[in-house]
């Protein structure tokens, strides 16, 4: 159970309102909203957390500490973060708690199956579901002492950072040549929208996919997109 991230402090009890106090978590995710959305939740819930943005820079960071926590989307840039949930899931020592996340409906299914203790849906925004989902994962040792309430509370990102990731996404799309890389569009956009709420967006990529599972033309779907997504850029820029 003990991080060996080199940097970390000694590990402090957990308390009822910090019940994560003493524990890092890595997240690996590539949207800026969501890791925002994580990094507020550890915040609140005393946790340490360090971020990585796709597979590469998670094994990197594995190479340097062992977190306790480790929570990974399942759709990646750079591959399936299922893989990523088998390898800890097998390691020795093993990761204490390993996490799949995902706003794919398929993606719980897909996480479990390859080992994950469990799973977040996104949009992962409450706290009370997050502090959960961890501590009934965690031996008595690392359980708060005595009661505990159950917060309501629900963090709310920077905007900015959904910014960040439509202008990402922006760039990919531009580019985007195979069929492979429009997955990627599709699942990330999905994503970060239902986290951000943005409806039109949603809808825009519900279409596109049900366009290609259908074999029909989706050039007249993309361009759609793409155009939401660059009036929300242009909306940043107004501001």
């Amino acid at each position: 159970m003990d991080d060996l991230d080199p940097l970390a402090l000694p590990m402090r009890p957990p308390t009822s309102a910090r019940p994560l106090l003493g524990l890092t978590v890595l997240v690996v995710e590539d949207s800026r909203f969501a890791s925002e959305a994580l990094r507020l939740l550890c915040l609140r819930s005393g946790a340490r957390i360090r971020r990585a943005d796709c597979l590469k820079s998670a094994h990197r960071h594995l190479q340097v500490y062992s977190p306790a926590v480790a929570i990974i989307d399942i759709g990646l840039r750079d591959g399936c973060g299922a893989d990523l949930i088998e390898e800890l899931a097998q390691a020795q020592p093993r990761t204490s708690v390993v996490l799949g996340m995902s706003g794919d409906p398929d993606g719980r299914r897909i996480a479990m199956h390859a080992g994950a203790d469990g799973f977040l849906e996104k949009p992962v925004l409450s706290l009370s579901n997050f502090q959960e989902t961890i501590l009934s994962h965690l031996p008595d040792e690392r359980q708060p002492a005595g009661p505990r309430p159950i917060s309501s509370e629900q963090v709310n990102p920077d905007p900015i950072a959904y910014q960040d990731d439509l202008a990402h996404m922006a760039d990919i799309i531009d580019n985007a040549k195979d069929e492979r890389t429009l997955d990627y569009v599709t699942q990330f956009l999905a994503g970060v929208a239902r986290s951000a709420q943005d409806d039109a967006i949603l809808q825009a990529v519900t279409q596109l996919e049900e366009r290609r599972a259908n074999g029909k033309p989706s050039g007249s779907a993309m361009s759609q997109l793409a155009g939401l997504v660059q009036e929300r850029l242009e909306q940043k820029i107004a501001m």
